[in-house]
């Protein structure tokens, strides 16, 4: 197996033997977790491409922080 390169995905195993995932930015740090462990691979590959497809999604913000540094 090649060694990892950021920003990735990482898929693993979690205590309970079920499958979840983790993003690390270009620093090689966790930015992002999955919020539910899967009992299928593919399903968890399916949120990763899920996440992956929401890259132009709009961010939304209360309206008090408009102006907000």
């Amino acid at each position: 197996m090649a060694d990892r390169t950021y920003p990735s995905y990482w898929l693993y195993k979690d205590n309970v033997g079920e499958w979840r995932w983790s993003y690390a930015a270009v620093n090689g740090r966790t930015i992002a977790v999955s919020s539910e462990s899967y009992k299928r691979r593919a399903d968890c590959e399916h949120g990763i491409e899920l996440m992956k497809g929401s890259s132009r999604d709009p961010v939304w913000y209360p309206a008090n922080l408009e102006n907000a540094a």
